[in-house]
């Protein structure tokens, strides 16, 4: 039963996705859909794949490392990507097993990845997160010095920053912090912006989200 009510709410979601993207005046095609699977075991994921799901997010390389290996040998062109913080001891296994990584915040973190890619010859999509509300206990770059270290990023590291990844504030309005993300992502020339999960994304999309990370809208409550 849990499984059909995750298909349905999965529906229910692309549908918001479509209407948000009526409202902004944009191409539905523009935002791509990350089901955040975060402590969801892999029986929980299957029928949202069967249902044409193609995209997950997961939090930490371990839990990632567990699941998905199996589930993307079984199902053709399953994309995966890592939405929370990353240790930079952990670089290899994330180059190794993810095609995005939303979470890229500093310079040794950078130097890491830089490191891996060249030796896997792996490139997966990079975002800078930035901390938009400078919240001491949030991961993510200062908004003021998100520019520095996008070209630190580039110009010592060599590595291609492609968007953005933003959380806002969870007792603050969105729009302010999505529209400053789109800001920083314009003036820096960079396409990509990952910002909006399952209470704001319309929000999100309004100001030009790319990527919605959207979780419990999908696979319900967490235990």
């Amino acid at each position: 039963m849990e499984s059909m009510n995750r298909v349905g709410r999965l529906a229910t979601v692309r549908e918001d996705i479509a209407r948000a993207c009526r409202d902004a005046g944009r191409d539905a095609g523009s935002v791509t859909l990350v089901a955040v699977a975060k402590t969801f075991a892999a029986d929980a994921v299957e029928p949202v794949i069967a249902a044409g799901q193609r995209v997950f997010g997961e939090n930490r390389v371990q839990e990632a490392k567990a699941k998905w290996p199996p589930l993307i040998a079984r199902h053709h062109g399953v994309e995966l990507h890592l939405v929370g913080a990353l240790q930079s001891n952990k670089a290899g296994d994330a180059v190794a097993l993810f095609d995005a990584i939303h979470s890229v915040d500093r310079e040794n973190l950078a130097a890491a990845l830089a490191k891996e890619i060249a030796r896997q010859g792996r490139r997966p999509l990079l975002f800078a997160e930035v901390n938009t509300g400078g919240e001491p206990q949030k991961a993510g770059v200062r908004p003021q010095e998100a520019d520095a270290f996008l070209r630190v990023c580039c110009e010592r590291h060599g590595l291609t920053i492609s968007g953005l990844m933003c959380i806002p504030p969870v007792n603050e309005a969105p729009a302010p912090h999505f529209a400053l993300t789109a800001k920083i992502a314009r003036r820096n020339g960079l396409k990509l912006l990952s910002m909006g999960m399952s209470a704001d994304f319309p929000t999100a999309i309004a100001f030009g989200a790319t990527h919605v990370r959207i979780g419990t809208a999908i696979f319900g409550a967490r235990g």
